[in-house]
């Protein structure tokens, strides 16, 4: 089986450029293919989920041209221009693949079948599938319409529908707002919390009228999409969250991260490490297309233990992992709670970083919603599992760089997220 091993460094020196935001470059490839006009995307994220997203959209009829290993153009055929596939649709490993596809496809006058990976036929659909069923669409799924395979079939009428949503999930909440822009009448969704807003967002810029009232989103069908003629993805925070946490926790570090997307509902992270101690900087805000974005500069500093929880849960939630490690290294005890979402993620994400983590010697407690997490710990090296998880792969990284080094099993799984994370990490380190 393969493995990487990771040694511990001294310090973590220099700049980088974080690579595309996941969540926007699947948005943009979906929405610039129910256009009519071309649309050029510059810093696309051609990572395997992003990759599984064009797959999918070539299948259905709409022209993806790749003009560099950063860009590519999108010719799509409008709102009711996508054609019935010839075969099934592999969406690999991407979540966000399948259910904001699904809240598209679902309403289409033509059958297709979803299929994935073995990490994805785990992951719950019924959430996406109940609403969904709601407004009039015809879906069909394995175990009772709770895992794919999964077929959908031409609805008669679909229709809008107010939705309370159980829980804080934007692809849920991007698959019923994507339904409703071919329904009759209004579609509103409302969270129990805010989740990341880059669908709203995107429609916004796609012309569609987006109307926002607390927690409550609504939307209209539309005839067509107007394209922007070009598309700047900003730097995906997510990623660059690996970096804030290492810059942080390992002395005499400074790192500058460029052009990362600083989306007030993804910005979590950025503010429990501030509210733990962390020298972090913004310099050169700026907006991009409807996304903020910002230089980050980033310090070694000394942290202390905090609380997680509630509604901040929503906007970091795929940061947790990183988080869990920087905990390890602050002053006192971190509790995480309300973070059961984490369970049906990759992998179980609590029980393989209470699990992994304790391998190198961690004192953390794994409760049914989240982590207690003891700080000032000596980190022993340890040849560690990834799950095949990307989010576990890097964090595990980042560990072994500040503590004793770490041998990480199933490294490759980072090319769901980020490519040449390894890379990086190597032209930062100073050993």
């Amino acid at each position: 089986m393969q493995q990487v091993k990771i040694e511990s460094c001294k310090c973590l020196q220099g700049s980088t450029t974080i690579p595309g935001d996941k969540s926007v470059s699947h948005r943009s490839v979906m929405f610039a293919g129910l256009a009519d006009t071309p649309v050029l995307i510059r810093n696309f994220l051609f990572a395997a989920d992003c990759c599984s997203t064009i797959s999918c959209m070539q299948s259905l009829g709409v022209k993806v041209e790749t003009l560099s290993n950063q860009e590519l153009c999108v010719q799509g055929n409008g709102m009711h221009g996508l054609k019935e596939p010839e075969t099934v649709l592999n969406a690999g490993n991407s979540g966000t693949t399948l259910r904001l596809l699904t809240g598209i496809l679902a309403c289409q006058p033509f059958f297709s079948v979803f299929v994935g990976d073995a990490s994805l036929s785990k992951r719950p659909m019924g959430r996406v599938i109940s609403p969904l069923s709601q407004m009039g669409c015809r879906i069909a799924g394995r175990q009772q319409s709770k895992f794919i395979p999964m077929a959908l079939m031409p609805g008669k009428e679909i229709t809008g529908i107010d939705y309370r949503m159980p829980m804080a999930s934007a692809q849920v909440k991007s698959a019923v707002l994507l339904a409703g822009l071919f329904a009759q009448g209004t579609t509103s969704v409302t969270e129990p919390f805010l989740s990341r807003d880059h669908t709203e967002r995107m429609l916004a810029a796609f012309g569609v009228q987006v109307r926002r009232e607390g927690l409550t989103v609504s939307v209209q069908a539309v005839d067509s999409l107007i394209a922007p003629q070009v598309i700047d993805v900003p730097g995906d925070i997510s990623s660059a969250a690996f970096w804030l946490v290492a810059g942080t926790i390992i002395p005499n570090s400074k790192l500058i991260l460029r052009n990362v997307g600083i989306n007030p509902t993804r910005t979590g992270i950025l503010d429990v490490l501030k509210r733990m101690g962390a020298n972090i900087i913004l310099e050169n805000e700026h907006v991009s297309g409807q996304e903020p974005v910002a230089d980050i500069t980033v310090q070694s500093a000394s942290l202390k233990g905090t609380e997680i929880n509630g509604e901040m849960i929503p906007r970091l939630v795929d940061e947790i992992p990183a988080l869990a490690v920087a905990a390890l290294f602050a002053e006192g005890r971190t509790v995480i709670s309300g973070a059961e979402e984490l369970r049906v993620k990759e992998t179980d994400r609590l029980k393989a970083i209470a699990t992994e983590l304790g391998k190198m010697g961690a004192v953390l407690q794994e409760k049914e919603d989240g982590l207690v997490i003891e700080g000032r710990q000596q980190l022993q090296f340890a040849v560690c599992r990834s799950y095949d998880d990307h989010r576990m792969a890097m964090s595990l990284a980042i560990a072994g760089l500040a503590g004793s080094g770490v041998g990480i099993m199933e490294p490759d799984c980072v090319n769901i997220s980020y490519p040449n994370f390894f890379e990086t990490l190597r032209s930062l380190s100073i050993w």
